[in-house]
């Protein structure tokens, strides 16, 4: 299993170049993060490897193509109070465009080394952290990575994750459906090169703002 290092996340990605968490940011940052659709390529096999790192799988040796991305971000509620034991989930396309769903176009072209779903379990402050791909166009979809939000008691939570400066993203239905201008700009985040890192990964971060306040 490649469970990456929470602490390690804290250290290097919590002042990251996709953003920065301050009290001056708290108003926007507080704007609820709209639902979506699920859509219709959520797993229905799961990967027997459904850790964190997306880019590897279980003990393998060759990594995913694309561009490694290192996702992070925050859920919380709408007074910024953390939410933890969410499990956050995502899925994608891989460097083809393909799902990891039987039924996704051009499957025969799929990556097999692309783990196309990954977990992780949000911490004291609300935290998670994936390493995936730079998401890619899928037939009739601009880019983006599909995230869900679990929680005991409550029903699963979807929503998608979009790159800033996409021109696809102008005539994405999926988005566009997203009639308020404040929450559609909330769901589209900077990809930017991985500071001090010479072998082009970026960094994106998607912080969630959920609609009701955590169980004590």
């Amino acid at each position: 299993m490649h469970l990456l290092n929470r602490r390690r996340l804290l250290k290097n990605f919590t002042l990251g170049a996709a953003g920065l968490w301050v009290p001056g940011a708290l108003a926007e940052a507080l704007l609820l993060t709209p639902k979506q659709t699920e859509g219709p390529f959520y797993p229905v096999d799961l990967p027997l490897d459904t850790d964190n790192d997306l880019i590897v799988l279980n003990d393998g040796l060759t990594p995913a193509l694309g561009e490694i991305t290192h996702l992070t971000g925050k859920v919380t509620d709408a007074k910024g109070e953390p939410i933890r034991n969410a499990m956050v989930e995502i899925w994608q396309v891989d460097h083809h465009g393909v799902y990891l769903h039987k039924g996704s176009d051009s499957s025969d072209k799929r990556d097999k080394n692309f783990q196309g779903f990954g977990r992780f379990l949000t911490g004291s402050t609300g935290e998670y952290y994936f390493r995936t791909i730079k998401p890619v166009k899928y037939p009739g979809r601009t880019p983006h990575i599909h995230v869900a939000v679990k929680m005991k008691g409550r029903e699963k939570w979807t929503t998608q994750c979009y790159i800033k400066g996409e021109k696809q993203n102008d005539t994405d239905g999926v988005l566009r459906g997203i009639k308020d201008e404040k929450q559609r700009a909330s769901v589209i985040v900077d990809f930017l090169p991985l500071p001090g890192v010479k072998t082009g990964e970026l960094a994106a971060r998607f912080d969630i703002v959920m609609g009701f306040t955590p169980a004590a």
